[in-house]
């Protein structure tokens, strides 16, 4: 093998190296900003169903006060 061979392939195996990791990188980065924005999503989420629980709750108490007061109403308007 000549020397000229030899460079050749060398320059070749570090541009193939070059070329490999940056791909990793990039897919990395990538990946991890995905990741990002769907624990963004998730606690968005996980706040939505929080409050929806917490409006259930008052709906339920509002609902029981309406019926306490409409026997009330009715007991009134008995007498």
């Amino acid at each position: 093998m000549d020397m000229t061979a030899i460079i050749v392939a060398v320059i070749s195996l570090l541009g193939t190296l070059g070329g490999s990791l940056g791909g990793i990188v990039v897919s990395n980065k990538l990946t991890n900003y995905k990741i990002e924005q769907i624990e963004r999503k998730l606690d968005k989420l996980v706040d939505l169903e929080k409050r929806t629980v917490e409006l259930e709750k008052r709906t339920e108490i509002q609902e029981e006060k309406i019926k306490v007061a409409n026997n009330r109403i009715a007991d009134l308007e008995r007498k």
